[in-house]
């Protein structure tokens, strides 16, 4: 078969993301979780989806949405790791003695705070990794009288270079593996529904792992424009200031964003052979990111995708807060029968 990461994809973009033992999907006007419990069924949950330029029309604008998609991206990517623990059950567990004084003291709002208090922490080891100490080197280079060109260069080459470490040595937990596994059955399962094959393990399962509009590859190119952009600052103005050089990159990050943005959904949806060739790189650093999935994530993969698009199946039991339970990939089918109504038909 064609290789299939060549081919551009869809305007109408449906993605989604990994998470603890399953997958998350989002569609035009929903949310979907499907997660693998240890009993080997599928629970999945579903939240109507309303973008923020639907209410702010201003945030859909080209050059704007990128900085706005990447904010929500960042919270909601929080609560979807947060819902999926949930909806495991590993969070049944008796709480220790610290947990229960913890929640006497902050009250209901416990998860929120602990929620918000994550991602700050996420923001500041970010904004240290990627941002702080390029931004370092970058002033170490031009006092000792490096050119703008090879102190900009170099200081992004950083970045770069933090961001292959980073994910080559979270690669080694094995969690982290395995969802790198659901990574990989997302990217197969859009590319299912991209090509409109009927949504089975066996028709997803033929498709790459590597897809044009991941965020991995959004990185890529968010450091690679971070350079060009810098560069041109550099050069026209140079900054010594550590702090004042590490203010800029900060202020700047909005407009990398946006610009970063574009790019993607212009490359992911386009089949020329200049597209083709600068989203390589993109498509190859999802290599460390992305391994091949077994049938079981897959399922879990079109269970997410099923529910996105269509709603939680009727027919299936629920849990006390409203999730759907099922045994197989089959039952999140639109136009699934389950054997006691066919009997009676």
């Amino acid at each position: 078969m064609k290789n299939q990461a060549e081919n551009s994809c869809p305007a109408v973009d449906i993605g989604g993301q990994a998470v603890m033992e399953g997958v998350m999907m989002r569609s035009p006007k929903a949310i979907a979780i499907a997660v693998r419990r240890p009993d080997k069924s599928i629970v999945v949950k579903r939240d109507p989806y309303h973008p923020l330029s639907e209410k702010h029309p201003w945030m859909g604008w080209r050059f704007i949405r990128g900085a706005v998609n990447m904010c929500f991206m960042l919270v909601s990517g929080m609560k979807t790791l947060e819902d999926s623990t949930k909806m495991l059950g590993i969070m049944d567990e008796e709480p220790t003695k610290f947990e229960k004084w913890l929640a006497q003291k902050l009250g209901k709002g416990i998860d929120k705070i602990v929620m918000g208090t994550a991602l700050v922490l996420a923001v500041i080891l970010s904004i240290g990794l990627f941002v702080a100490i390029p931004a370092g080197v970058e002033s170490l280079l031009k006092g000792a009288g490096m050119p703008a060109l090879g102190y900009t260069l170099l200081g992004g080459l950083v970045k770069i270079a933090i961001l292959l470490g980073y994910m080559a040595a979270v690669s080694l937990v094995p969690d982290v593996r395995r969802t790198f596994q659901y990574h990989g059955a997302e990217h197969k399962t859009v590319y299912c529904h991209e090509h409109e094959l009927e949504l089975t393990p066996e028709n997803a399962q033929q498709f790459t792992t590597l897809h044009p509009r991941c965020g991995t590859a959004f990185l890529l190119i968010v450091f690679s424009i971070s350079i060009l952009l810098f560069l041109v600052l550099n050069v026209v103005f140079p900054i010594s200031n550590y702090f004042l050089r590490l203010l800029a990159h900060l202020v700047m990050l909005p407009l990398v964003a946006g610009l970063s943005y574009e790019v993607l959904k212009g490359l992911a949806h386009s089949n020329s052979k200049i597209a083709h060739i600068l989203r390589w790189p993109g498509m190859q650093l999802q290599r460390l990111t992305t391994r091949q999935p077994d049938a079981g994530m897959l399922e879990c993969a079109i269970c997410a995708m099923n529910a996105a698009l269509y709603d939680l199946p009727s027919h299936a039991p629920r849990t006390a807060e409203g999730w759907a339970i099922l045994h197989s990939y089959r039952e999140s089918a639109p136009d699934y029968v389950p054997p006691e109504a066919e009997a009676m038909a």
